[in-house]
């Protein structure tokens, strides 16, 4: 049995969550990063995060961010990977767990992230970030991609109704290559969920090009 006292001889860490924020935008996928405000490191690029408080959990801390952030609520999150290599944060030894977000960037608070000094960025032109921040965004597009490739995410990126152009061209975004147009609506329309509504994207053409929208629910984590 463990001594009464023995959780006193150990050593404190800090815990806190760091948030890759995905949107699309203009054709490109794009993380929402901002300058840090305060030493180490202060004007350096960063993702949004704090540390987790004594009455949350790590996805009530995320959702937290998130929340103060954007002012949006009931986001899609999902976790990562955690983060503890000694040294990684000079001010201390802290343990940061990543999450991915997906929102529409439209529904944002413009505000309040303008207020926060935040910055959407596409993904292949974001600027240096500080500490391990980079491999976080690596790694949580990882985790993209593999939803990606199991589930349409148009419905968290893109909105409730969209074309299958739309589609396609937020998926050639996320994997970074161009994708063939007859074998991807052939690919998405056979998963069976997705119903083609009466009406039509006029935007690119006079033709026009029918809106698609989810026939199943679509599940935050």
């Amino acid at each position: 049995m463990m001594a009464e006292n023995s959780y006193s001889i150990h050593e404190k860490h800090y815990v806190a969550v760091d948030c890759v924020i995905f949107g699309y935008e203009h054709d490109a996928l794009k993380v929402l990063v901002y300058k840090r405000g305060f030493e180490p490191y202060a004007g350096k690029w960063s993702l949004l995060g704090g540390f987790v408080g004594s009455d949350e959990t790590l996805e009530d801390a995320a959702r937290r961010v998130l929340f103060n952030t954007t002012g949006l609520e009931n986001i899609y999150l999902e976790q990562v990977h955690a983060f503890s290599k000694p040294g990684r944060d000079p001010a201390g030894r802290v343990i940061s767990v990543a999450y991915y977000a997906l929102i529409r960037i439209k529904q944002q608070d413009s505000a309040l992230v303008k207020g926060h000094g935040a910055r959407w960025w596409p993904i292949d032109q974001l600027p240096r970030l500080l500490f391990d921040h980079q491999e976080m965004v690596d790694n949580a597009l990882m985790g993209l991609q593999s939803k990606a490739s199991t589930e349409l995410i148009g419905h968290e990126l893109l909105g409730d109704k969209f074309t299958i152009t739309n589609l396609k061209k937020l998926y050639e975004a996320v994997f970074r290559q161009e994708m063939d147009a007859g074998n991807f609506r052939k690919k998405v329309l056979s998963l069976g969920m997705l119903e083609r509504t009466h009406e039509k994207d006029k935007s690119d053409s006079k033709k026009g090009a029918y809106l698609y929208k989810y026939v199943k629910p679509v599940h935050n984590s």
